[in-house]
């Protein structure tokens, strides 16, 4: 029976080379980050080469003019990725208008009611919160100096007058509860009372925060049925605490 051979001796001068190799990897990959990741200012063109198409560059997106990185992400933000049409770019708008093409991937949020704009704030915030912070991008939001511009204090004040009013909106919903609801493929919708009678309101604070009118179903009580706006389901009876819908 042959005797069990000796195990390979690793040389000194061998450790030593895969050490040194190891250090200078982890060198090179420390003053990566610091050259790619530490915030700083960049411009449209530069933002544009860090779409993910390029092997060993980070993947940036912009949103109100902050920059981050969401390499991370590159299953979602790479080619074929499905959020990969807002890498390289401040595509601020078609986060809520589901726009992901030609003049939909742009900065400008004109036009876009209190409440799409509080949700744009409110994605910034989502990218502040779980991505590294890359810097901020020269131009709509933000000028030559890093400092925020007009546009971007009026967004963040108009952002906030959303999240003023829907928060009083919601002090005022709740002194009238919502109705019950349900709702399946085989039976359709159906909303119910507990206490009182499903009747659809208005909500007027909706005009400010969407520029349109909802309505709501809420449980008024039976003394309350009078009140003006309230408006009875189609086929269901006046005093029905169910209705289908």
């Amino acid at each position: 029976m042959a005797s069990p051979s000796r195990p390979t001796r690793v040389s000194s001068p061998l450790l030593l080379g895969l050490g040194f190799l190891i250090a200078l990897i982890a060198f090179a990959l420390q003053f990566y980050i610091r050259k790619h990741l530490r915030p700083r200012l960049w411009t449209v063109e530069e933002l544009s080469l860090y779409n993910g198409t390029e092997d060993g560059l980070p993947i940036l997106l912009g949103i109100l003019g902050s920059v981050f990185d969401v390499t991370k992400g590159k299953t979602h933000y790479g080619p074929g990725g499905g959020y990969h049409h807002f890498a390289g770019r401040d595509a601020s708008r078609a986060f809520v208008s589901g726009n992901f093409t030609g003049d939909g991937l742009t900065d400008s949020l004109h036009g876009l009611s209190t409440m799409e704009v509080k949700s744009v704030v409110d994605w910034r915030k989502f990218y502040m919160e779980r991505y590294i912070f890359a810097g901020k991008l020269v131009g709509r939001y933000y000028d030559s100096q890093g400092n925020p511009t007009k546009y971007l204090k009026g967004v963040e004040s108009k952002a906030q007058r959303g999240a003023q009013l829907l928060e009083k909106q919601k002090i005022e919903e709740a002194k009238i509860p919502s109705c019950n609801s349900k709702w399946s493929e085989q039976e359709g919708g159906e909303v119910w009372c507990e206490t009182g009678y499903p009747r659809l309101v208005k909500r007027p604070g909706d005009i400010a925060l969407t520029g349109k009118i909802s309505q709501r179903c809420a449980c008024f009580k039976e003394e309350e049925l009078g009140r003006p706006g309230l408006e009875v389901y189609k086929d269901c009876d006046y005093l029905s605490k169910s209705c289908r819908v």
